[in-house]
């Protein structure tokens, strides 16, 4: 173990969750049809090379009432996925960089950020929740996420990932 803290590993979250049908049909198999291109990317993101000592912890899915927005709403279906052993320096350049791949991939399931309303249905949303403990607050993207602690149906998944992760099956 290294003598300083800048060299130790920073576990990095993220969380999904979606309330509107898809290309893939509902939010449930959306999230079980992105789980591993999510962790394709966010594996290539954080050790481009070798991605050998690097473990996605998955939470088990969760369905939840919405949280503020638009009234009649269905339930979303959410889940979180813990990246271990992040070996990359925290930056601000490297967590926009995911931040536009998170984008992306909501954009290749169905998502068109321009014409939703705020805190509306979304076929699916990826918040960047933290990166070790480190700070950011940049226009695009705030870290860690802001409301995090205020968030149950985000607490309780986050929760089960840092424990023991979870397969899902379709």
């Amino acid at each position: 173990m290294s003598a300083s803290l800048a060299d130790q590993p920073n576990d990095l979250a993220v969380a999904l969750g979606g309330n509107r049908p898809g290309p893939t049909g509902d939010p449930r198999r959306t999230l079980i049809a992105v789980r591993p291109r999510l962790e394709q990317l966010l594996l290539r993101w954080s050790e481009p090379g070798d991605a050998s000592g690097l473990v996605c912890s998955w939470s088990p899915l969760l369905m939840t009432d919405p949280v503020g927005g638009p009234s009649g709403q269905p339930m979303y279906c959410n889940a979180v996925v813990l990246l271990r052993g992040v070996q990359r320096a925290c930056n601000a350049r490297d967590a926009l960089q995911l931040l536009d791949q998170l984008h992306d991939l909501e954009r290749a399931f169905g998502r068109d950020r321009a014409r939703e309303q705020r805190w509306g249905p979304r076929t699916l949303d990826l918040d960047l929740l933290f990166w070790g403990a480190w700070r950011l607050d940049h226009p695009r993207l705030v870290l860690p996420h802001p409301r995090l602690h205020l968030r149950p149906f985000v607490m309780e998944p986050l929760l089960a990932a840092m424990g023991e992760s979870v397969n899902w099956t379709a």
